[in-house]
């Protein structure tokens, strides 16, 4: 009897590091992450993006650890992907030679330390919620404002693309459709 309750102690605890891997973090979801160097972590991240422009992310063996977006590329949360421009997160709607990203952060005013010297993020124009393209590493605001000289100077390449963009009627996400259509020709 007392090797059968040795035993059994001995699996629960070889047993139960294993499981407590698997387990998600109470307030944390499944995500990779991008760092700046290009290599990717897998674990859990809690979502601070909109709020703080940052994610807490944990492998759920080592401790936590807070990235701020000027820290990383970006980030994939389930279906969603994220990238990071400026220290702002951008949800990527649309990918490809021209992408076409939804502001998802305002990093700006946001501090992160070199060493013990605060440096001040800037972020980017825009806020929460307006969308941008980003082609040749240049971001893009695009609005009521600007919507017509982005389709008459980046979407002229490919006619079917410009063609789609013209019939949007002001609705800025519908655009999505013309980025497809032009990433997706040889123009």
């Amino acid at each position: 009897m007392k090797l059968t309750a040795t035993v059994l102690a001995a699996t629960f605890l070889f047993t139960t590091p294993v499981l407590a891997q698997n387990t998600i973090p109470e307030g944390y979801t499944k995500a990779t992450i991008t760092l700046a160097d290009g290599s990717t972590k897998t674990g859990f991240i809690k979502d601070d993006i909109r709020k703080s422009a940052a994610i807490t992310f944990t492998d759920g063996n080592s401790a936590k650890k807070v990235y701020q977006g000027i820290d990383i590329n970006g980030v994939t949360i389930d279906a969603a992907t994220y990238l990071c421009i400026n220290g702002d997160f951008f949800k990527v709607i649309s990918n490809g030679k021209m992408s076409f990203l939804q502001k998802a952060s305002n990093a700006s005013g946001n501090a992160s330390y070199n060493g013990s010297e605060a440096v001040f993020s800037s972020g980017t124009e825009g806020k929460i919620g307006d969308y941008f393209i980003y082609a040749d590493k240049k971001l893009q605001l695009i609005n009521k404002k600007t919507v017509n000289a982005f389709i008459n100077a980046d979407l002229a390449s490919c006619t079917p693309a410009a063609e789609k963009a013209k019939t949007i009627n002001g609705d800025i996400a519908k655009l999505q459709e013309a980025v497809d259509i032009y990433n997706q020709s040889a123009h």
